[in-house]
C-alpha cells in the first residue's frame, strides 16, 4: 500500500490546529524550517518515520493515527477518508466503488 502524503498532511495539519500549535511553534520545536512544514501537511513533501514519530510524540499522537487514521477519539474516521476519497474519484470510478463493495458487504 502507497502512503497518500496528502491524506497524511492534512491529518498532521488537523492533529496540530487540535492541539493549538502554529507551523512556527510545531517547527521550531522539531528544528524544521516552517516551509518544509508547510510542505508537509499540503502533502508536497515526504516525511520519514523518524521525523513523523517526533512530531506524533509532541502532538501526542500514535503514528497509527496518522498514517491510517486510527484514532482512537474517532469512531468514524474510516467514513470520514473513504468520503474523501470518493470526492476526488470520477462517477464511473465511484459506482465501480460502490459495486465492489455492496458485493463484498452482502457476501
Amino acid at each position: 500500500m502507497a502512503l497518500d502524503y496528502i491524506i497524511i498532511g492534512e491529518r498532521l495539519k488537523k492533529a496540530r490546529l487540535a492541539r493549538g500549535f502554529t507551523q512556527e511553534k510545531l517547527a521550531e520545536k522539531l528544528d524544521l524550517s516552517v516551509a518544509f512544514l508547510s510542505r508537509v501537511e499540503r502533502g508536497n513533501a515526504h516525511i520519514n518515520l523518524t521525523r513523523l514519530s517526533e512530531i506524533c510524540s509532541i502532538l501526542g499522537l500514535s503514528e497509527g493515527d496518522i498514517l491510517n487514521g486510527s484514532s482512537s477519539n474517532a469512531s468514524d474516521y474510516m467514513q470520514r477518508d473513504f468520503s474523501s476519497l470518493l470526492k476526488k474519484c470520477s462517477p464511473e470510478k465511484q459506482k465501480l466503488i460502490y459495486n465492489i463493495a455492496k458485493v463484498i458487504a452482502e457476501s
